[in-house]
């Protein structure tokens, strides 16, 4: 098996919130470790924004993949069976659609792989 070659960025390229369609699936990749050595990879399905009236009106929303798979949604979760992830779109660096997700990991494997 070979996987197809590809020129990487030297930046990540987070999701333009812009493009952004409830019910898709974005994943969330953060580094547990300051040398960016340790990523965590999570998928997260995007349900939509401004979902509280009373909240401001710029908040993206995310929620776990598999409360949404199992059918609770926003309006109908009762605390403990689902997780939520809100964020402004500045805030919202490390949300990625899956083939500029894989391309951070591939860094941080070139990056392990280089002793860095």
């Amino acid at each position: 098996m070979r996987f197809e070659a590809r020129e990487l960025q030297s930046y990540a390229e987070p999701v333009d919130p812009g493009v952004l369609k409830e019910g898709d699936v974005y994943f969330s990749v953060q580094f547990v470790d300051d040398d960016t050595l340790i990523p965590v990879m999570e998928p997260w399905v995007y349900v939509g924004k401004a979902l509280e009236p009373e909240v401001d009106s710029d908040f993206f929303f995310f929620q776990d993949v598999g409360s949404y798979i199992d059918g609770v949604r926003y309006e109908s979760a009762t605390g403990d069976d689902a997780n939520f992830q809100v964020a402004k779109a500045d805030g919202m660096k490390h949300i990625f659609e899956y083939e500029k997700a894989l391309e951070v990991l591939m860094k941080c494997s070139l990056r392990r792989g280089n002793g860095r």
